[in-house]
């Protein structure tokens, strides 16, 4: 993380910081920024699920920095040396979805005028990202399912099953339990996505974040446009802070490139006029998602617990069950200070 910078009491400026560090993995040009309690529980799950092959499901808004996490699960993972592959699926016609995810064969539909590999066929070995999984059509959500369950598939236009070696992690902003109640996502898939669900947290959720982010923010693009600052005008993060940020960091992204080009001299400033003071969301504390997270892990843990008896090892076991490694889940077991012995059978 950027390191926090100290207020000038005495001008009506803030020093620009040069420098800093920040969390960064092969697959990503840009760091996790923050030092919020919230933030640091989000990167607390990820070191625990990133050596695994487990399947992580990323959930939150738009905005909330989904992908990076993704490459950051991915830059931590034994896999990092090998292919991470990103596939938008909101952005593909429903239509050809089924070819690009897994590949078609010469003559398999009009236009298709030779083999064509997929996407799981080019992450074999590695990683792939399903951005925007709830967007699947319901006959793609079936393959899935049988890739997930079996690591083979068949490409369009044929039946020979092609077995891979890949990490699934996923993406989405809506609610999935939601679409599954709707009949628009399949129940089965949901749970064999929601293996480590990871929660986003909303800026105005983390707004301790919104100095050490716009720091990092001016100083890059800042780069990009060939300026310096070397001030950022008085109460500017006071203004960001008060604002509740729908669009979360991409909405923050904007705003702040587009006060780089306007700010004149060697003074970075926002003017108040570009966001809106207004909010209809209650803001939610950092504390309050922080406990709501670990209640759900909690309940998860203790669910399996009871269906293996208490056992953690085995393929019956506890760490089965949940898709973790047996360390993984010691691991949470004692940091959420739950008692085994309560789930034995009795003798």
């Amino acid at each position: 993380m950027l390191s926090p910078i100290l207020p000038n009491a005495m001008e009506n400026t803030r020093p620009i910081l040069q420098g800093g560090n920040g969390l960064y993995g092969r697959a990503t040009a840009d760091p996790i920024v923050g030092e919020s309690s919230v933030l640091r529980s989000v990167l607390q799950e990820v070191s625990l699920v990133a050596p695994t092959d487990s399947t992580a499901l990323i959930l939150g808004e738009t905005g909330t920095g989904k992908e990076l996490i993704a490459r950051t699960i991915y830059a931590r993972s034994h896999r990092s040396n090998r292919p991470f592959v990103r596939v938008n699926c909101a952005a593909i016609p429903s239509s050809l979805i089924a070819s690009e995810l897994f590949g078609h064969e010469k003559g398999a539909f009009t236009g298709a005028v030779q083999r064509r590999l997929g996407r799981f066929e080019s992450a074999n070995g590695g990683t792939i990202f399903l951005d925007e999984i709830g967007e699947l059509p319901m006959e793609t959500q079936i393959t899935l399912l049988r890739v997930l369950q079996e690591r083979e598939f068949e490409r369009v236009g044929s039946s020979h099953p092609i077995h891979v070696d890949v990490r699934i992690v996923a993406a989405t902003n809506r609610d999935l339990q939601g679409a599954v109640s709707d009949g628009t996502f399949r129940e089965d898939l949901f749970y064999r996505l929601n293996v480590f669900p990871i929660q986003m947290p909303a800026l105005r959720e983390r707004t301790e974040d919104i100095p050490l982010l716009t720091e990092y923010l001016v100083e890059r693009f800042a780069a990009k446009a060939g300026k310096s600052f070397r001030e950022i005008k008085k109460g500017t993060f006071e203004l960001l802070q008060a604002y509740d940020w729908p669009g979360n960091i991409r909405e923050l992204q904007n705003v702040i490139e587009r006060a780089v080009i306007l700010s004149q001299g060697d003074v970075f400033s926002v003017e108040e006029t570009w966001i809106k003071r207004e909010s209809s969301r209650q803001p939610v504390s950092g504390t309050r998602l922080v406990s709501t997270l670990a209640d759900r892990e909690r309940e998860m843990i203790e669910a399996a617990l009871a269906q293996s008896q208490g056992r953690i090892a085995g393929p019956l076991g506890a760490a089965a069950r949940l898709g973790i490694p047996r360390q993984t889940l010691d691991s949470k077991i004692a940091s959420l200070k739950i008692s085994k012995s309560q789930f034995k059978a009795a003798k």
